[in-house]
């Protein structure tokens, strides 16, 4: 992937709603226009994490699922 990472966030092992719990706390601490990482084991992520972004604005660059491993690249909304 081309795109740059600031901040990688790995959530394997843990199940709903940890991961996006742990995702909104990491979001508030990278700047806008920043790109975070995650990596998720969880199923309902594929749910989740997209609606997260809708809901709060940011961008889902990419969801990529890799054997049983889901990896998201989304980029904090500026401002």
């Amino acid at each position: 992937m081309s795109k740059s990472v600031d901040k990688t966030l790995d959530t394997s092992g843990l199940l709903c709603p940890e991961p996006v719990m742990m995702l909104h706390k990491a979001v508030r601490e990278i700047q806008g226009g920043q790109v975070i990482e995650v990596i998720a084991t969880d199923p309902s992520t594929t749910r989740d994490i997209p609606k997260f972004c809708t809901f709060l604005g940011h961008e889902l660059l990419s969801q990529e699922e890799i054997g049983n491993t889901w990896v998201y690249r989304i980029r904090k909304k500026e401002g």
